[in-house]
């Protein structure tokens, strides 16, 4: 019987996107055989929807769609970075954008719900979803969205697929495009300091009250310390706040380059997938190699 390496694995799910132990005992079955066991799993893939619905859907892609003032930003889901770049996944998901768009369901389970076909499943976006679920072999999931119809006028930016960035604002459309690729890159917490979530500024407050404290110095120097590092803090996470990374002297805000175009921003939305999702980190290659020996020991 032919060895089953790791490189074969990693071959077959490069080929299938199947699940990397269901590629290991499709060629396991076939002997080796790369094209017999292509056709297994074509075979097999089919009722893998039940086994995948419970594993942690960490990788994924952001996308958007925008039609004049009206737009939205969408995380889906999967198991691996491989199905990730699958057709029928990213178009699943630039589907959901669009749909979130135009039909402004109002959470996730409504927009699982509305009408959709694809690849032969339907005729909701959680049939297709499951479909793909079973086709694929790995768990996919609508993590979440944010859609945008209040009038204003909507820039955004994709970082790839992994980073998606929605600004509405009134003014300069090139300036709100820059502003979107500075959120994507700077990742702040929120519009103005007013607006950065209470529990990170008392996060924030406790570390610096307890870095403040070690220094020994009177109470009324220790509040004023903590003070100013909160302070610092609120800059560095304010879009408005923050320099803004194309600034030609490397010191103008966001703020003032807005201020200099005549242009307002009211909000963003910012996804980087998999963002606080537990995620388990493996070397593919040694599981690989580790699920082989073991097999080998059966």
């Amino acid at each position: 019987m032919a060895a089953i390496t790791a490189s074969m694995v990693a071959e077959l799910r490069a080929k299938t996107d199947a699940p990397m132990m269901e590629c290991k005992k499709a060629l396991t079955e076939a002997e080796g055989d790369m094209d017999r066991a292509e056709e297994i799993l074509r075979v097999k893939l089919g009722n893998k929807a039940g086994k995948a619905a419970s594993r942690v859907t960490a990788e994924g892609v952001v996308a958007a769609a925008v039609q004049g003032n009206t737009g939205a930003l969408v995380e889906i889901n999967c198991e691996t970075d491989f199905v990730s770049k699958n057709e029928s996944f990213l178009a699943f998901a630039k589907a959901c954008a669009a749909l979130v768009a135009e039909q402004n369901p109002g959470d996730v389970a409504a927009l699982a719900a509305l009408p959709y076909s694809q690849d032969g499943f339907g005729p909701t976006i959680d049939d297709v979803r499951r479909g793909l679920v079973g086709k694929i072999g790995e768990n996919m999931s609508i993590r979440r969205f944010r859609r945008y119809a209040a009038g204003g006028k909507l820039a955004y930016y994709l970082h790839g697929t992994r980073i998606g960035v929605i600004v509405e604002f009134d003014g300069d459309d090139v300036a709100a495009k820059d502003v979107a690729m500075h959120v994507a890159a700077m990742k702040p917490a929120a519009l103005s300091a007013a607006d950065v979530p209470a529990e990170l500024v008392e996060k924030e407050r406790k570390i610096a009250t307890e870095k403040a404290a070690e220094s020994g110095k009177p109470a009324e120097i220790i509040s004023k310390m903590v003070e100013g590092s909160v302070q610092k803090f609120l800059k560095e996470v304010s879009l408005l706040d923050q320099v803004f990374v194309k600034a030609a002297d490397g010191k103008q805000t966001v703020g003032a380059m807005l201020k200099e175009k005549a242009t307002a921003v009211k909000g963003f939305t910012l996804y980087v997938v998999g963002e606080g999702i537990e995620k388990k980190t493996d070397d593919f290659a040694a599981e690989v190699a580790a699920q082989v020996a073991a097999a080998k020991g059966q």
